[in-house]
């Protein structure tokens, strides 16, 4: 009898330390936007220690790709098992990981015509989640990552505010309109009527190679890149312009390439590598 309590103790002891070991997703959470005029969604990482602790932690903002909304990560992405190993083994710390939900049906994660969905990032969604959970609100514990559209807005976001993120990790990025021609038929595909002078205002502000070229080299080099696309994603192109402007700039950064497509199989593989990388500026190593 004594033996069977023993053991039963000792199962019950069990799962009690695996289930302290995983973290927890919350994926239908709301927030009221003034400036989209409507209730946003995001869904919302916690690692595995974050109910048993009083501290703060680092944060990582995770972009969807157009199509997808802020569950993309949660359901296809596997956020929850890929963070949860990565903390385990040891290659990534505990953070918190915010996924906003971009409005697919327009300019994604930017401002374009009444479509001011950068405004609400910085103004507030991004003080509304760092009050809401124990989030470090310094530049060296917060980082941005994201995929496709959200590449691009991983990019545009570090570029446009450097002082806010300590690296950016853009995955098979849409780096931005290559050409005026490009953006022209992006916005009449959208049905948006601008000026020349708005879209070449656009077109300057919202092309990653543009705005390494213009920008502060300083202010580019504040931020630490990790770059990654696949070899068969129609989004090279893009990606190795890129990386060759950083190049010119010498502007240090990590550029990867590996046998892959346009794919959650190829995502996957990537966070991983994303979560110990944004880890080392966490820590400083």
């Amino acid at each position: 009898m004594k033996k069977a309590v023993i053991s039963l103790f000792m199962v019950l002891g069990f799962l009690f330390i695996c289930n302290a070991q995983t973290g927890k997703v919350y994926d239908n959470l709301t927030m009221t936007s003034k400036i989209l005029k409507g209730e946003r969604k995001y869904a919302v990482y916690l690692p595995p220690d974050y109910e048993t602790s009083q501290r703060s932690y680092p944060v990582m903002y995770l972009l969807h790709g157009a199509t997808d909304d802020h569950t993309g990560w949660v359901q296809f992405g596997e956020v929850l098992r890929i963070t949860d190993e990565a903390i385990r083994n040891g290659s990534a710390t505990s953070m918190v990981i915010i996924m906003p939900d971009a409005d697919t049906g327009r300019m994604g994660y930017f401002n374009a015509g009444d479509w001011k969905y950068e405004d609400f990032f910085f103004e507030e969604f991004m003080p509304h989640v760092e009050r809401k959970y124990r989030i470090k609100s310094e530049k060296r514990y917060r980082a941005v990552a994201g995929l496709s559209m959200g590449g691009g807005g991983s990019f545009m976001y570090a570029l446009h505010r450097p002082e806010l993120f300590s690296s950016a990790c853009p995955l098979s990025a849409y780096v931005g309109p290559l050409t005026m021609k490009e953006l022209e038929e992006r916005m009449a595909w959208y049905k948006e009527e601008y000026t020349q002078e708005e879209l070449k205002d656009y077109f300057e502000n919202h092309n990653a190679i543009k705005l390494i070229e213009s920008m502060p080299v300083d202010k580019v080099k504040s931020v630490r890149w990790y770059i990654d696309c696949g070899d068969d994603d129609f989004l090279f192109e893009g990606n190795s312009l890129v990386h060759i402007a950083m190049k010119k700039k010498e502007i240090l950064h990590e550029y990867r390439v590996r046998e892959g497509s346009h794919s959650w199989t190829y995502w996957r593989e990537s966070l991983p590598k994303v979560l110990e990388f944004v880890s080392q500026a966490f820590h400083q190593y």
